[in-house]
């Protein structure tokens, strides 16, 4: 065990939380969300609320692309708008409860997929039918219409999965069908021999 002054100890900490801010930026850049959000999530997460101008500081980033990237992070309900006593200025916290995270951010997305996918799909079809009950057009057109349409008729059982998954997670369902726990020592072991 190693022996530390307060300075190194300091450094050893802060490390340690630009560590996991890193990953956490990263991770969230893999969906979608901008690597320079994700570093300010990663921030909030450990130091707690934050006016813009406490993020700035920190981070050495400008004002407005705080601002964008603060907005975007309530947009995804991870990022809460908070209040300090004697303060004018706004305040922001993340959401440190990861299982929260994970149900706002995700069933979101894939409530947002599935309208999007459902409505092309809609609209697809209808031009599709009326391809296909005409009577002036070659046999061989309404044969592909007829097989793009069951293309996507295919691809619907995905999309209600997918709206079922979303309104589990939403709800909390999920985690009773799969709950969460600490790590096994089985488990432990394993994520360990990873790194």
């Amino acid at each position: 065990m190693a022996e530390f002054r307060d300075e190194d100890a300091k450094g050893s900490i802060e490390n340690a939380k630009d560590l996991v801010v890193d990953s956490l930026a990263e991770t969230m850049d893999l969906y979608g969300v901008t690597r320079s959000a994700g570093t300010l999530y990663g921030t909030m997460y450990f130091e707690g609320d934050m006016t813009l101008d406490e993020m700035r500081d920190k981070l050495g980033m400008s004002k407005p692309s705080m601002s964008t990237g603060v907005k975007k992070l309530q947009d995804f309900n991870v990022v809460k708008k908070t209040f300090r006593r004697g303060q004018r200025k706004h305040t922001y916290i993340a959401e440190r409860d990861f299982f929260r995270f994970f149900s706002n951010f995700f069933s979101d997305k894939w409530e947002r997929e599935v309208n999007l996918n459902l409505e092309a799909i809609r609209h697809a079809q209808e031009q599709l039918s009326e391809v296909i009950a005409s009577e002036s057009i070659s046999s061989h057109l309404k044969e592909d219409a007829e097989e793009v349409y069951q293309v996507l008729e295919d691809s619907k059982p995905y999309y209600y999965w997918l709206q079922r998954l979303a309104a589990m997670v939403k709800s909390g369902e999920i985690f009773e069908m799969i709950p969460f726990h600490p790590p096994t020592k089985e488990e432990k072991e394993m994520n360990e021999g990873d790194t």
